[in-house]
């Protein structure tokens, strides 16, 4: 089969990192986590006391960030100007910020370069909100994964659970308000791409998902 690029959009708790993770896997390509960059951007971003609209600190900041992938065994980990923060960009508040920081076209802009050199051998699965759309809108095979907004609400709450005092009410909230966010900003708004499969992970299992991806790649490849 050809190496080919493969993108899966979609909102939070969707299931995106596991399925994109098992995907990339089952096929032998490398995994690439688009969300952890704007996390490492909005961890900088905070440690720094730059607030998300602040364009010309923001500017400053992209410029001298170091921003990349390393296997650690067989998980990939993201280091920020050599130090490892892949443990702490799961919090609520850079959850937020990510949302924020991820509508600055300044922002935008340093990352799309770095994406493009990352998928430029293809033999790579993308996760993110736009890869289909804006970044690789020539993708191979594109996919939009979804569910409904408690059970993506439930899925991350568990991802969380024991890294500070949140509800899942809480949880929830904030999901309803970063969706709005992503989906109604005027750059690179969280949509399906045209040409995209869409998939409904509410009440399928990961094995399923990605059954019904595999069957969608080898279809194209043949």
């Amino acid at each position: 089969m050809k190496p080919m690029l493969i993108t899966i959009d979609g909102p939070a708790g969707a299931g995106k990192t596991t399925v994109s993770r098992s995907l990339a896997d089952r096929l032998g390509y490398t995994y690439v986590d688009t969300g952890a960059l704007y996390r490492g951007v909005a961890h900088a971003a905070l440690a720094r006391g730059i607030e998300s609209d602040d364009d010309k600190r923001l500017k400053s900041l992209m410029e001298i960030l170091d921003l990349r992938f390393k296997l650690l065994g067989s998980e990939p980990r993201l280091f920020l100007n050599g130090v490892d923060i892949t443990d702490g960009i799961r919090t609520p508040e850079i959850t937020m910020m990510a949302s924020a920081v991820s509508a600055r076209p300044v922002v935008r802009n340093a990352l799309f370069d770095l994406q493009r050199r990352l998928g430029d051998k293809k033999a790579a699965v993308f996760e993110g909100r736009d890869m289909g759309t804006v970044v690789f809108p020539d993708a191979d095979v594109k996919f939009f994964l979804f569910a409904d907004i408690r059970s993506r609400a439930k899925r991350r709450y568990e991802e969380i659970k024991g890294k500070g005092d949140h509800t899942l009410e809480q949880v929830e909230a904030d999901m309803r308000v970063r969706d709005e966010n992503d989906s109604t900003r005027s750059v690179a708004p969280l949509v399906a791409a045209d040409d995209a499969v869409r998939i409904d992970s509410t009440a399928l299992g990961i094995d399923e998902v990605i059954d019904e991806m595999l069957t969608h790649v080898r279809l194209k490849a043949s």
